[in-house]
């Protein structure tokens, strides 16, 4: 006589061996997203001063590079699609396989229309590389505790700063700024091989997984699975979505316009470059703090009210910045901003998981990221269009700020609705 399977959630001596999937998983996407935004975004800034020198180009031909950040914004439905589709690993892949060329054809370039070419590639590759699929996996892993799982996964975007800028300073100063961008591309291309071995998420390997050693317990906050959730079209009849979706596109201009051009602006405040470089190192150890206070908190006030109040943070923080000139206060200013900038990252798919669910969490989120095509072309230009005619940041800083404040006003109309049949809500009161 045949025997029952047991149950996927119960916990047996067979499926107790080995430590829970999720727990790689994690690292994984830690290490995909750290490295990949350290090495294009924080250490952007650190190739200027060589790219300058060596080609005679302006600061607005180097950061018009950084307006392909469209191509992210137009893949990210795209990406999306695919992920709901066919998952997160062979997206993650194939994304990480492109960011990496990208980085291996600036090593090799010899003419604007290269460095174009090889940020364009880039660009495509950023969507299915960090966030998406990080926040797809946690909440699928660790449905429970989402939130702060998300910030000490992600505080791999500030680590990976810290660590691709000091990498980056260090290579350029010896060796030249083709060897930098060629030791990134050989970095990225490791991480597709963890990717491979590591990534998992449908749901039997989730219910797998679930009697396995540092499993997390099941509970009534956590979120809803893979099947739960609203479809792509019933969430287009939200008003409170396109309120989320314009709080969702305002930080992108910490990515593209403030985080690219901060150590240029310390610099034109009379600070010295290596000094300069320590500010985006100040930066992202607060923003590693950021990242571990306001996802935690997003389970108690929820991830749109974290959400706004980190933009609160940014908008203060920038007209703190162009006050504090080249003095000691600036490194004051950059941490206190750094404690807004930090968290958007993790919050941003929370807020889509919190309020749409799982099944179309990537199709809804990659369209809502369309949203950051606007501040992701402007942002740049007005920065290096500012600073070649005033020889400063002053005036993109204030623009930047009041776009900030309205981030967060958006994002404190951004009600939830009603939860999709099925699905289990974290903390209903705090809507």
């Amino acid at each position: 006589m045949s025997r029952p399977s047991p149950d996927p959630g119960t916990v047996t001596p067979g499926n107790r061996r080995g430590l829970y999937d999720g727990w790689s998983i994690a690292v994984t996407a830690s290490l995909a997203t750290g490295l990949t935004i350290g090495s294009f975004n924080y250490a952007f800034g650190v190739f200027i001063d060589p790219l300058e020198d060596h080609f005679g180009w302006s600061r607005t031909q180097i950061n018009t590079a950084l307006t392909f950040g469209v191509a992210s914004a137009l893949m990210s439905p795209l990406t999306g699609r695919l992920l709901d589709r066919f998952g997160s690993r062979p997206v993650m892949a194939g994304s990480l396989a492109a960011v990496a060329t990208g980085f291996l054809i600036y090593s090799g370039m010899t003419e604007l229309w290269h460095f174009y070419a090889a940020s364009l590639l880039i660009y495509l590759g950023l969507p299915g590389a960090m966030v998406m699929p990080t926040g797809r996996l946690i909440s699928l892993w660790f449905p429970g505790t989402r939130g702060r799982m998300m910030g000490f996964v992600l505080a791999g975007e500030n680590v990976g700063g810290l660590a691709m800028v000091s990498l980056a300073t260090l290579v350029v100063g010896a060796s030249g700024w083709r060897t930098g961008y060629a030791v990134f591309g050989v970095i990225l291309l490791s991480i597709i091989v963890l990717v491979v071995v590591f990534v998992r998420d449908s749901q039997s390997d989730i219910d797998a997984a679930r009697g396995k050693r540092w499993a997390p317990v099941p509970g009534e906050n956590d979120a809803p699975g893979a099947s739960v959730g609203y479809a792509l079209h019933e969430v287009f009849r939200m008003r409170s979505y396109y309120f989320l979706a314009a709080g969702h596109a305002i930080p992108m201009l910490s990515f593209s316009a403030f985080l690219t051009n901060l150590i240029p602006h310390l610099e034109s405040e009379g600070i010295s470059s290596g000094r300069a470089a320590s500010g985006i190192m100040v930066l992202a150890v607060f923003g590693i703090a950021s990242k571990l206070i306001f996802p935690r908190l997003s389970e108690t006030i929820t991830a749109r009210w974290a959400m706004a109040i980190c933009l609160s943070i940014q908008a203060v923080g920038l007209l703190l910045l162009i006050a504090a000139g080249g003095s000691t206060a600036v490194w004051f200013v950059i941490a206190f901003f750094g404690m807004g900038f930090g968290a958007i990252g993790a919050l941003i798919p929370l807020t889509v998981a919190e309020a749409y669910g799982m099944r179309h969490f990537g199709s809804i989120l990659g369209v809502t990221s369309m949203m950051g095509v606007i501040p992701m072309v402007s942002g740049p230009l007005i920065a290096g269009i500012v600073f070649d005619a005033y020889g400063n940041y002053d005036i993109a800083f204030v623009v930047m700020s009041a776009a900030y404040g309205l981030g967060a006003v958006a994002m404190a109309l951004s009600r939830r609705p009603a939860a999709p049949p099925g699905a289990l809500r974290v903390n209903p009161k705090a809507l």
